[in-house]
């Protein structure tokens, strides 16, 4: 996240807006935008592009869920959702919309800097995990990839596993490639020719 903040505030009254406003000066040195309008909801917040969302609604709709789910999908943000009341099925879709922080019972000023610091740190919390498992996919393919290549070259070459991993590994060095794009080119060719 940048030294400085940038925030924008989803707030349709007015006066409360203004509140938010003047808790989050007081709370640091953010740049801070409001949204009075929950309609376009996405269009608004991606002309924004906030590093956080701050959203305060006495109960949010279905329809604004699914808005706040394509702003903060794409560009991936935290956003921190302030609710007067709520049910399961709500608070569930809000987290699958990609609120950080759910927080019932509304919006305190006191509390507006501790909640934003816990969902900016639950976000890159998330962040990081979904880099360490889209990194663990991937090695998986790679493997499965490198055992169809190992698996082939035994079968045409008659050699066991070791031998037919050197010569992956013997030609990817050569050509200057992953051993993974190698027994990819392998496995594809070998398909083409089958």
């Amino acid at each position: 996240m940048p030294s400085r903040l940038s925030i924008v505030v989803v707030e349709t009254d007015r006066d409360r807006a203004l509140l938010i406003v003047d808790s989050l000066r007081g709370a640091g040195d953010f740049d801070i935008s409001v949204i009075g309008e929950v309609t376009g909801l996405a269009r608004h917040i991606s002309r924004h592009n906030p590093d956080v969302v701050l959203v305060d609604i006495t109960s949010p709709s279905r329809d604004m869920l699914e808005e706040l789910a394509l702003a903060s999908g794409p560009l991936e943000r935290p956003v921190a959702m302030f609710v007067d009341r709520s049910d399961d099925g709500l608070t569930k879709a809000a987290i699958e919309a990609g609120v950080s922080a759910y927080v019932v019972d509304g919006l305190r000023h006191d509390r507006i800097k501790p909640i934003l610091d816990a969902a900016i740190a639950r976000f890159h919390l998330f962040q990081r995990m979904r880099v360490e498992l889209e990194t663990t996919k991937r090695a998986l393919e790679e493997r499965k990839v490198i055992d169809r290549a190992k698996g082939l070259l035994m079968k045409a070459r008659g050699i066991d596993e070791d031998a037919a991993y050197a010569l992956l590994r013997k030609a990817a060095m050569d050509q200057g490639r992953k051993v993974s794009d190698v027994a990819e080119a392998l496995v594809t060719a070998a398909g083409l020719l089958a």
